[in-house]
């Protein structure tokens, strides 16, 4: 007859008879000075807000796993995870069961536990320690409905603009891995640019860039994209498109590269490419003259103390001022989650601060709805203005 386990047995860390063994229990030396640091900033947001503990949901979704990364070290490989952040106390990880070998667990900076209910885990100790306002980072695009529901007695508040605000300034630590994760991201739109020739299709030129960025360790960690317009040329159309085998590129393409590095720090940098000898259509060579003025607007405009909405305005002055409206977010965070708060867009008022980073894209689209233009710069906000880092030339690049 099978026992069901007490709840003090399912919180308790995997046994040295688990295979895995002494693997999966980080010991208190192991946690660095980077992630206190990080635990520090995230708790003085708790109390701001009244929180006496803090759910942090992490799936293995592409872009959405990084918040547990941020906090525990532990980087997603299958299923999901929640980071507990008590207001006092130590932190720790809760995986589903089945998950129990399905990432690098030895890499974890803080306890980790295993239940097949995990939302139950939570409430569990929740209630043990008298909480009950409790915060939740991801409650409505990640946690799943079994977990919420488990938390159902107490008061939940959504809590993803109060985290990614207070991780959206980077550490030195974490601008060093920016920068690798835009070498990278630079590199591979190069080695697109070259692989790039009209009658080619998407999948055999974005292969090229991809299998360098997984050389470089960014694994699955990559969301590359492309704009087209198949039989037209001169011009892409808005939708963003899978690199699949048939979708043959013409002689105008709109890369949407996407990756992070090692360090699992998101980056987006990209041009369109066009095929020597293609003449741009008139919209295309005016949304490519706004582009070359949003560049240097953010330069002062990105600054330390400006507004969101004041960035906002600034850029995409140029776009207006010529009839185009954005389809996209004109620009956002970005972090070990692929977005994040704040975004640039109207009537945003967060100020930015030194050592914020923002991905920069805006998306140019025409009254006739068709005619498209689509580039991805990632910025460093100083107290001067914004530094583009992977400092590419804001054009339109002819592959010959």
């Amino acid at each position: 007859m099978a026992v069901e386990k007490s709840v003090g047995d399912r919180l308790q860390p995997v046994s040295d008879s688990v295979p895995l063994g002494d693997r999966l229990q980080p010991v208190s030396d192991t946690v660095s000075s980077e992630l206190e640091q990080r635990l520090a900033n995230i708790r003085s947001a708790m109390a701001e807000h009244a929180l006496d503990g803090l759910v942090v949901a992490g799936s293995e979704y592409s872009g959405f796993e990084g918040a547990v990364t941020y906090l525990s070290g532990f980087q997603i490989v299958h299923r999901y995870a929640y980071v507990i952040v008590p207001a006092e106390g130590d932190p720790f990880v809760v995986f589903p069961s089945e998950a129990r070998y399905v990432g690098e667990h030895g890499t974890a900076q803080i306890e980790q536990r295993f239940d097949p209910f995990p939302g139950q885990t939570i409430a569990d100790h929740a209630k043990g320690r008298g909480w009950r306002r409790i915060g939740v980072y991801g409650l409505d695009y990640v946690m799943t409905v079994r977990d919420y529901r488990a938390l159902e007695a107490f008061e939940v508040v959504p809590f993803d603009v109060e985290l990614d605000l207070a991780r959206a300034v980077k550490s030195e630590a974490e601008l060093e891995s920016v920068k690798d994760s835009v070498r990278i991201n630079r590199r591979g739109f190069e080695l697109f640019a070259e692989a790039y020739a009209p009658g080619r299709s998407a999948a055999e030129v974005m292969a090229v860039a991809e299998e360098y960025f997984v050389a470089e360790g960014c694994g699955r960690l990559t969301m590359n994209m492309v704009l087209t317009a198949p039989g037209r040329s001169g011009l892409a159309l808005p939708e963003f498109k899978i690199a699949r085998k048939d979708e043959v590129l013409g002689d105008f393409v709109l890369p949407s590269l996407e990756i992070a590095g090692p360090g699992m720090h998101w980056v987006e940098v990209s041009r369109a490419l066009a095929a020597e000898g293609t003449t741009l259509s008139a919209d295309t060579q005016a949304m490519a003259e706004a582009y070359a003025e949003y560049y240097e607007a953010a330069k002062t405009a990105m600054r330390a103390g400006a507004t969101c909405h004041d960035v906002h305005v600034a850029v995409s002055k140029g776009f207006h001022e010529r009839g185009y409206h954005l389809g996209h977010v004109t620009g956002h965070s970005i972090g070990m989650t692929m977005i994040e708060f704040p975004k640039i867009g109207e009537g945003v008022e967060t100020e930015l601060a030194e050592n914020m980073v923002l991905s920069m894209h805006p998306h140019a689209i025409a009254a006739n709805g068709e005619d498209c233009l689509y580039m991805q710069d990632t910025w460093l906000v100083t107290a001067q203005g914004g530094v583009p880092l992977a400092d590419l030339p804001m054009e339109v690049v002819f592959a010959g």
